[in-house]
């Protein structure tokens, strides 16, 4: 079943029935909603790289929001920096297939070797999509053709 139609249906039945409910009512703020985004929303009609839905998103963020419990103990915007900093690192990590905790301990034993650099360059080997990181850092994929 392609998409498409169903999307272009959903917008013409949005803005036929639109004057028949109250525009601050939660149905008249999501028809307001939908058509005021529905060039966006319609992005993933056009390129093949944008998911149709989110879930790949929210599965990835489930885990951080479960976590704000937590943050309770953040009580400093230092200390809020700093995990948010944490959290960035360890879910591109994540995200670029890496083992989180040898990824973090790499970067942890490799940053303070070039303290006092004033050349940041060596940064781009560090990324959590950098060909050189070493092998340990990586999640191995079994079903990886070779």
């Amino acid at each position: 079943m392609e998409v498409k139609p169903l999307v272009d249906a959903y917008f013409a039945w949005v803005k036929k029935h639109q004057d028949e409910v109250l525009p601050k009512s939660q149905t008249g703020k999501a028809f307001t909603y939908s058509l005021n985004q529905e060039q966006y929303l319609r992005v993933f009609l056009e390129d093949g790289e944008v998911p149709l839905d989110n879930n790949a998103t929210e599965s990835t963020l489930r885990g951080f929001c479960i976590g704000k419990h937590n943050w309770r103990l953040i009580d400093t915007i230092r200390g809020a920096k700093s995990s948010a900093i944490i959290y960035s690192i360890t879910e591109t990590a994540k995200a670029n297939g890496l083992k989180v905790y040898e990824y973090v301990e790499y970067l942890l034993t490799e940053i303070p070797k070039h303290e006092d650099d004033t050349d940041l360059s060596f940064l781009d080997d560090l990324l959590p999509w950098s060909p050189n990181l070493p092998e340990y850092c990586r999640k191995s994929n079994k079903f990886e053709v070779k």
